[in-house]
């Protein structure tokens, strides 16, 4: 069967697009330094790239003439369930006290709670 050639590029497209988001993802689950900075590279950019080539698979279902129900329903299920892992992971980390590497603003840190009779920590 012969695809419209526009429906072939725009496949194309996609397909890079997506592995382009993939790429970034597992380049950042390397070189970013702890847990919670490593968090967003599967959620953010391997949600995109999944949602790329998936999309790139139902432009190819629809130009052969299927409807791309499953295409449709995966997803919606990695879009829906990727943010939900990840707060879930972030809950749990903090929970156990993983330490971050990240800057913290001045300010916003709060003192530590004296006891009474004692002055505060400097």
């Amino acid at each position: 069967m012969e695809l419209n050639p526009v429906i072939e590029w725009a496949a194309a497209i996609l397909i890079v697009v997506g592995a382009f988001f993939l790429l970034v993802g597992a380049i950042g689950m390397v070189r970013l330094p702890d847990f919670y900075m490593r968090l967003h590279a599967p959620t953010k950019s391997s949600t995109l790239g999944v949602g790329g080539v998936l999309l790139a698979s139902l432009v190819l279902g629809w130009g052969q003439g299927s409807p791309g129900v499953a295409e449709l329903l995966i997803t919606l299920f990695v879009f829906v369930s990727a943010p939900v892992s990840a707060n879930l992971l972030a809950q749990a980390a903090l929970h156990l006290s993983l330490p971050s590497r990240a800057p913290q603003p001045e300010g916003l840190v709060p003192e530590r709670a004296s006891k009474p009779g004692q002055s505060p920590a400097p």
